[in-house]
């Protein structure tokens, strides 16, 4: 029988610690793992973001492949520049992949570009496995206990979370990786055939990043900013796994600080001392994990006292 060929397809999940959907590939036990990120057109072209964030995003990138390097080092983050729609089934064929396996996404785009993910996998054969991870709870759960609607408020989501019980603990990050397969490229890449770019009037040269499905060394490197058609970022914040961890650990440390902390006391504008944890962009990318997040704290507020409001100040 043939052991599993597995595409990890990381997206807003760039953290290797709490992540049920990669703990959910290598319990396969798989010959083979290709831990992927897709450049999405769709992102490129038609989601409007700033200079940092972009920025934010490629050290969230470059961090994780180092990561993943430092567990083997045959292995890192390997990009690969096309739409996922018309990618995977090439991708499928291309590389015998048995198993294609992806943290849930719950936004509109994300949910109709997966389906059409899923649709391909199913015509090839391959199997799709989905794990929650994003949230605290599995979104699509709290909507069925919420009478089949959105939380509107921290009220509600709390509500809702108590029906399904308590939060996850995270769980730890993997000891090791697989090596990845072959990866040949035996097939016509598809490039963007119209691009209303949104983010155009940022960029300062022509974008190239579709010039290559591999990228301009062939070696699935990580997009720069120079490709993008972007001048350098100008934030001092830089993004990743690590450096978010680090952060935690720091907040962590202060105990009163943690135990203790009102929204309202704050402002998101200060930085220099900065009045909050700035951990906010790490958990958009998934670079934190939501659930790491919840319990380090929950933990020094259980042990310290109750000095924050609950539910949170919106």
């Amino acid at each position: 029988m043939m052991k599993p060929r597995v595409i990890y397809w990381f997206r807003t999940d760039l953290r290797l610690h709490d992540s049920p959907a990669l703990k959910a590939a290598l319990d396969l036990n798989p010959e083979v793992l290709w831990p992927i990120f897709i450049w999405d057109p769709h992102y490129v072209y038609q989601a409007r973001g700033g200079l940092n964030r972009w920025q934010f995003l490629l050290d969230c990138q470059k961090d994780l492949s180092a990561s993943i390097t430092k567990l083997n080092p045959k292995s890192k983050l390997f990009l690969l520049r096309e739409a996922p729609q018309t990618l995977f089934p090439k991708l499928f064929k291309s590389w015998g992949v048995t198993h294609i396996v992806f943290e849930k996404d719950t936004d509109t785009y994300p949910r109709e570009r997966d389906a059409a993910v899923e649709a391909a996998a199913k015509q090839a054969g391959v199997e799709v496995i989905i794990r929650s991870g994003r949230t605290l709870w599995d979104s699509d759960k709290i909507v069925s206990q919420n009478r089949g609607k959105p939380t509107m408020s921290i009220t509600a989501l709390q509500n809702a979370g108590k029906k399904l019980g308590p939060v996850d603990r995270p769980i730890p990050a993997p000891m090791s990786l697989p090596n990845p397969g072959e990866m040949p490229l035996d097939f016509e890449q598809e490039h963007p055939t119209s691009k209303p770019d949104v983010n155009c009037k940022q960029r300062t040269a022509n974008d190239t990043e579709y010039e290559s499905i591999a990228g301009p060394k062939g070696d699935f490197g990580i997009e720069t900013m120079e490709e993008l058609g972007f001048p350098s970022a100008t934030t001092p914040h830089r993004g990743g796994e690590s450096r978010a961890l680090r952060m935690l650990d720091d907040v962590i440390e202060d105990t009163e600080y943690t135990a203790t902390f009102e929204k309202p006391k704050t402002s998101p504008a200060q930085f220099e001392p900065q009045s909050t944890t700035l951990l906010s962009p790490f958990l958009h990318f998934g670079a934190l994990s939501v659930r790491e997040f919840y319990w380090r704290v929950q933990d020094v507020v259980d042990k310290y006292g109750k000095g924050a409001s609950s539910p949170p100040p919106q």
